[in-house]
Formats: structure tokens, C-alpha cells, sequence
């Protein structure tokens, strides 16, 4: 019947399958742009047109220094975060753009890294253009990207090619393993930086007690997680090719974080808090409700996407995460696919205007493709029809200035590019050259 109406096939009512088993074990990849209709060809020139749009149209975040550095800078912000310095990097090795790696390691270790003192081995988090640090302290999602892009660069590339990636990667894991040192205690309210004292603390990257990535390497950020830094399939390469006698452990990390997911995530909506405990319970005080630190909001997108990743890459927790796929692709939907908000509780109630989280001077909800990207990544996980609905907005949606102004050139494009990848088959376990 709907061949009689229409020469397109009736793709609104086809189902999806997907995989059991994942890339560690098959090296193979699904190009689900293909499965649901549109051409290899077109596929990759849409690739390569977000892909230039990121790093060399007219609203690029990626800027060349000299001859042998660049940064990724997030434009609305005016500065370079370890989030965007990262992802460039894994987005750089995923292409095989080395130049572009190589220019965003060098200036990530020159002006970022910390060779020595207390923080040796970390990166400050937020940069001016010039390099110069707006902060000390890390955010820990950095580090989980820069060693993870850097095996892959060893991998890929090798280690005698002017940088020593595998090495570079192997000294920042020994440096983010629990130690003592002598530094700023964390800063009390209504305390002063002056009136704050050096003080002899434990720092670490993974909490040893629960074997979950911190929100921040310090004593005040130690306290509790980010959902959306949870890759656990991550941890896995660390553990094939890190080559630093902890396999057995970064295993173990990764099982830990796929059960704390479980715990973390609204069962009805798929929705997760920006800020949580490790146990998966909402925050208290600072982070929590007060400031919609439990609400679902910018960091939040990245878990759909993460989870796809791990579910493509590993597919060691594949039964619920093909249920987590659909489940927020649920909720999504019954919001409207072309009309769903960036900001929500967990519940699926929207934010009252104090918990909403400004971005760009604007404190606004928005229909933002962010979001419309990693909601389309979850269609990896899902084998209901709706998941291609999600794969068409993320298609045919431009990343354009809304009608106040509002342009998200840097975490928007970064998703979308990463979103693009995903679907395409591009983002990849990279193996060791033969």
C-alpha cells in the first residue's frame, strides 16, 4: 500500500538491528546514515562538510599558531578548554589529520599541562587564546580524552614521529594516580583566596574508593561525579595498550562506571542529573536543586552519545543500553522531535527560570543542535522506527544563529561533528599498525 502511494520506500516503519557484539572484537562498523536510505556518497560529503565547518569555514574554533601549534577555542567564552583542546585531538586522530593532532598537543602540554609541582601531569582547564591560565585546576574529562586520543595517536602513528604519544599518555596516567601533595585546601564560603592555606591532601583522577571518574582532581571536586565523563569503553583502551601494568584495574573502572549509569539515570525518561554522588543520588547544596545542578542541561547531552560509544566499541552492557537508548529517544519524542527543550529535570518537568543555565549571556531554553546530535548518536542502540526520525533531524538541521543572536559555534559543532562520526562508522577503535 505504501508503494502505491509513494515510489520512497516506507522507511518511517522499518526497524533496526542492532549489533551484539562490538569493535573491539569485529573491527567492523555499522553506517547507520546508509542503512536508513541516504547515499555513501552523500554520507561522506556531508562528513567532510561538518567536519570543514569545525575546523576551517568561517565559524571554525580551531586556529593555527606559528608553525607547529593551534588551540580549539570555545568562541563564545573566549578561551581554550581541555574539553575542546581533547576532542580536537580525538576528532584529528579519528580523521588522520596528524598535523592538526600534533598542533593541538603541543599547545595543550606548553601552556596547559603542568610539568612539575603539586598538579604535575595535569591540565589546566580554561586557557585565554594567549595561553594564559584562567585556572589552575583540572576538569577531569580532559585528561580521559587526552590519553585516550593519545593511544589511539601511538597506535596510529607510532611514537618515533617527533612525539611520543604512548609515552606522553603513560606519563599522565602515573601522574593522576592517588598521591599526596601540598597544595591549596578547598576554598570555604564566604572564605577569601588569600584566607585560603596549603594544606597536605590526597588528589587523584578515579576515586579509589569507588573506582568512578571525579568531577575535578581536588580535594572540593573529589567529592562526587559527572555522568557525562563516563565512557567506560575508554578505559578499555587504556587497558589494551597503555601498557602501564594496570589492565586488570581500568577493566574494572569500566565496569564500575556502566553500573553507576545504571544508577544515575531516570528509568522513565532516560534523563540524568548535570552533577551527581557516586552512588547515583542527586547532589545536596552546592550543585544540587537550588542551582539545577540535578537537571538534565549542557553536560548531560554528551551521555547519550557516550553510551552509544561504549555500546559500539565494547558492547559489554548491550541489553541496557539498547533499552536506555530507546527510552530517551521515548521521551524525546513525546517532546517533538523538531521541538524538545536542552534543559530539563529528570523527571521530564521543564526548569523553573532559576535553574536554567545561561550560556553566551543568554539564560534561555532552547531547541539546540547539540542535543538533536546526541540524541540522533542513541539511534545506534535502538531498533524502533522513531530512531530514524532522530537521524533526519540531525540531518537536515543547520547550524545556524537563532533569531536573538545566540550562536554555539564550539560545544554545539564539536557534538554535531562527533554525532556525524558515529553514525557514519567514522568514530572508531584504532588498532595498533600492522
Amino acid at each position: 500500500m505504501c508503494l502505491c502511494l509513494s515510489m520512497m520506500p516506507c522507511l518511517q516503519a522499518q526497524t533496526f538491528s542492532p549489533w551484539t557484539k562490538g569493535a573491539f572484537e569485529t573491527q567492523a562498523y555499522r553506517n547507520l546514515f546508509v542503512e536508513m536510505g541516504y547515499s555513501e556518497r552523500d554520507v561522506e560529503t556531508k562528513l567532510q562538510s561538518v567536519f570543514n565547518e569545525v575546523f576551517y569555514g568561517p565559524n571554525k574554533v580551531y586556529f593555527e599558531v606559528g608553525d607547529s601549534m593551534g588551540y580549539v577555542s570555545d568562541i563564545k567564552n573566549h578561551d581554550a578548554r581541555t574539553e575542546g583542546m581533547s576532542y580536537g585531538m580525538m576528532i584529528a586522530v579519528q580523521m588522520d589529520k596528524k598535523d592538526i593532532f600534533d598542533r593541538l598537543w603541543r599547545w595543550s602540554k606548553k601552556y596547559m599541562q603542568h610539568q612539575e609541582g603539586p598538579r604535575e601531569g595535569y591540565f589546566a582547564w580554561s586557557c585565554k587564546t594567549d595561553g594564559t591560565r584562567n585556572a589552575e585546576g583540572a576538569a577531569s574529562d580532559g585528561e580521559l580524552y587526552f590519553i585516550t586520543a593519545l593511544l589511539f595517536a601511538s597506535n596510529r602513528w607510532g611514537n618515533d614521529t617527533g612525539i611520543n604519544y604512548k609515552a606522553e599518555a603513560q606519563h599522565i596516567l602515573n601522574c593522576t594516580m592517588p598521591r599526596e601533595v601540598d597544595m591549596p585546601a578547598p576554598r570555604r564560603f564566604g572564605q577569601t583566596q588569600t584566607e585560603v592555606k596549603n594544606e597536605k591532601q590526597k588528589i587523584f583522577l578515579i576515586d579509589p574508593e569507588t573506582q568512578l571518574i571525579t568531577f575535578t582532581p581536588d580535594g572540593f571536586g573529589q567529592g562526587f561525579t559527572d555522568p557525562s565523563y563516563h565512557i567506560p569503553a575508554f578505559y578499555e583502551v587504556w587497558a589494551k595498550w597503555a601498557d602501564d601494568g594496570r589492565a586488570d584495574y581500568w577493566m574494572g573502572c569500566a565496569a564500575k562506571s556502566r553500573a553507576f549509569l545504571h544508577r544515575a539515570i531516570n528509568p522513565q525518561t532516560g534523563l540524568n542529573p548535570d552533577l551527581c554522588q557516586y552512588d547515583g543520588s542527586e547532589m545536596q547544596g552546592w550543585g544540587g536543586r537550588r542551582n539545577g545542578g540535578n537537571n538534565f542541561r549542557y553536560d548531560s547531552w554528551r551521555v547519550p552519545m557516550n553510551i552509544a560509544l561504549d555500546y559500539e566499541w565494547s558492547c559489554a552492557d548491550r541489553e541496557w543500553q539498547q533499552q536506555y537508548g530507546e527510552t530517551i529517544q521515548n521521551f524525546f519524542y513525546s517532546q517533538g522531535v523538531n521541538d524538545f527543550m536542552d534543559q530539563y529535570r529528570t523527571d521530564g518537568t521543564l526548569p523553573e527560570e532559576g535553574e536554567i543555565l545561561g550560556a553566551g549571556g543568554f539564560r534561555k531554553l532552547r531547541h539546540s543542535i547539540g542535543l538533536v546530535a546526541t540524541t540522533a548518536a542513541a539511534s545506534m542502540m535502538c531498533s524502533h522506527p522513531k530512531s530514524k526520525e532522530f537521524v533526519d533531524a540531525l540531518w537536515n538541521a543547520q547550524h545556524v544563529p537563532f533569531e536573538d543572536g545566540y550562536f554555539d559555534a564550539y560545544y554545539d559543532g564539536l557534538l554535531r561533528l562527533f554525532a556525524f562520526m558515529h553514525l557514519s562508522g567514522r568514530y572508531r577503535v584504532i588498532f595498533p599498525e600492522k
